[in-house]
């Protein structure tokens, strides 16, 4: 657990460091990047997760319900932050929501945490319990949408509030969010308070917070639906990518 941990942490504090290497908030290959996650965790979703979830739970009702109110939820979510879950970055005040900066800023960093704090929470293993998850493929979907996440948070901090000495607090909080959710889910897990179905349950909110951010970025990406084979082949290469983990690992 100490490395899921470390990963869960590092990855958005250096994804946010990046910024200040690149202060205008883009790089050449950002948004290649973004449909390469989003495949990916769309792809890992439908073809691992959501199966599992069904098949650990007799009540697929139930776990439907779940999903979606997985899915709405990021979008209550992203009211608040912009999108910038997927890699959205908004420098302009009119994308903010609340206008006082420091109010503004705490409301973002709030929304992102609690969506972060869900992902982590997801990777808790039960002991002598087996639920089918590959824990590594999720963790590798959540640290490649948190990687651009942790980077425009930080160039929307930096804009904000002026200085990205100001904005590195934030960063840190963010990027301990995902690693708290672990630690109090493997806690209550131990505790005997997380059962096998509770978790279950927890895999199909978050599973409905994939499937929203991962279709966002697919469908945003060719926007006005003009074809564009280079992001396609991307898309492809990401979803390919979480079947191969899925079918001969």
């Amino acid at each position: 657990m100490l490395l899921r941990l470390a990963i869960l942490f590092f990855t958005p504090i250096i994804s946010g460091l990046l910024v200040f290497l690149f202060p205008q908030g883009r790089t050449r290959n950002f948004r290649l990047l973004l449909v390469f996650a989003g495949a990916y965790l769309f792809g890992i979703t439908v073809v691992h997760i959501l199966p599992e979830l069904f098949r650990n739970n007799a009540e697929t009702e139930l776990i439907g319900l779940f999903v979606l109110v997985g899915f709405f939820l990021q979008q209550i979510l992203e009211h608040v932050t912009s999108g910038i879950e997927h890699g959205h970055i908004h420098t302009d005040d009119h994308h903010h929501h609340h206008h006082g900066k420091p109010i503004s800023a705490v409301f973002l960093l709030l929304a992102l945490c609690v969506h972060a704090f869900l992902e982590g929470a997801m990777l808790t293993q039960l002991e002598e319990i087996n639920l089918g998850y590959d824990i590594n493929a999720i963790l590798l979907g959540i640290v490649l949408h948190r990687t651009p996440a942790a980077f425009a948070l930080m160039t929307v901090l930096v804009h904000q509030l002026n200085s990205r000495t100001k904005a590195l607090p934030y960063l840190l909080i963010f990027s301990l969010a995902a690693p708290a959710g672990l630690l109090v889910s493997s806690l209550l897990a131990e505790s005997s308070l997380l059962t096998a179905s509770g978790l279950n349950l927890l895999y199909a909110v978050v599973s409905g917070n994939f499937l929203h951010i991962s279709t966002t970025i697919v469908f945003e990406s060719s926007p006005e639906h003009k074809f564009n084979a280079r992001k396609l082949t991307v898309a492809i290469l990401g979803a390919m990518m979480a079947v191969v983990i899925e079918y001969l690992m």
